[in-house]
């Protein structure tokens, strides 16, 4: 699972969103640093540094309310709510926040992190706002997902490809999954890294990569991924909706691999492609 520091860029974005589609002055958060509380990281339209640091345990204030119920919440006045414990009051008021609603982040059914949006005004925070704030949550709770896929995949290309044929279906299988997660990662060098891991397991099946007709076998891209979906069975249509494209372009790069590898059946691109070392 990913820590915190992995997060960080997907809270601060998530937080831009959040408020530029409320309409909301303030918006902070961030994610679990223990088992019961996490801490507010990142913040945007602040004034003051007073909830920077802020260790917000379970159950205690807007927000730890929120994860221990895993479920949004607001308040019209923070300072004022009779339905909210108040250990948090003097951060909140030396930032001036009255109106605050807070979004838990659950990944799998387990509490990530809370974010919060805030007005300066004890105004009613409407349905509208709410709505998207939990949107926000959810784009971050689907990229924590993939990410915490991204790191489990990768302990499996790290792990030693010497144990038989169950260990490389599922590094195969790997391979597959990671050349397909690659493409929905935003942080370039993580993508860098996803793609190095599919290199190196592609490379482990064979110790010398044996040329096609005696000419290295220069694949694109995408032309690697349609290999990878193919080699797990996957159908066109299949591999077209894992990898966002339109099944007339899975067939296009399927046809100019194989032609690539010198081959006229998908069996004979898969088997060409680990004898070359672009798939495992």
């Amino acid at each position: 699972m990913m820590g915190d520091a992995d997060g960080a860029a997907e809270v601060r974005a998530a937080l831009l969103r959040m408020r530029r589609s409320t309409g909301l002055s303030v918006a902070f958060g961030g994610l679990l640093s223990g088992s019961r509380q996490f801490r507010i990281s990142d913040m945007t339209g602040t004034t003051t540094p007073a909830l920077r640091g802020l260790a917000i345990r379970t159950g205690s204030g807007l927000g730890g309310k929120a994860a221990a119920l895993t479920r949004p919440l607001s308040v019209t006045d923070y300072q004022s709510s009779h339905v909210i414990s108040h250990e948090y009051d003097a951060a909140v008021a030396a930032e001036g926040l009255r109106s605050v609603m807070a979004v838990p982040v659950v990944v799998r059914g387990r509490v990530r992190g809370v974010l919060y949006g805030a007005l300066r005004r004890p105004l009613a925070l409407g349905d509208r706002s709410l709505t998207a704030a939990v949107d926000a949550a959810r784009e971050l709770e689907q990229t924590l997902a993939v990410r915490d896929e991204l790191h489990r995949l990768l302990s499996v290309a790290h792990r030693p490809t010497t144990d038989g044929p169950a260990m490389w279906e599922e590094v195969r299988e790997a391979h597959g999954s990671l050349r397909a997660l690659a493409q929905r990662v935003q942080d370039p060098e993580l993508r860098q890294e996803l793609l190095a891991a599919c290199g190196r397991l592609a490379r482990a099946s064979a110790a010398q990569p044996l040329p096609v007709d005696g000419v290295r076998v220069e694949l694109s891209p995408r032309e690697v991924d349609v290999l990878a979906c193919v080699a797990s069975g996957a159908t066109n249509a299949a591999a077209a909706e894992r990898l966002g494209l339109r099944p007339e372009t899975v067939k296009s790069y399927l046809r100019s691999g194989m032609r690539k590898l010198g081959v006229h059946t998908r069996l004979e691109a898969v088997v060409a492609a680990r004898r070359a070392g672009v798939l495992p």
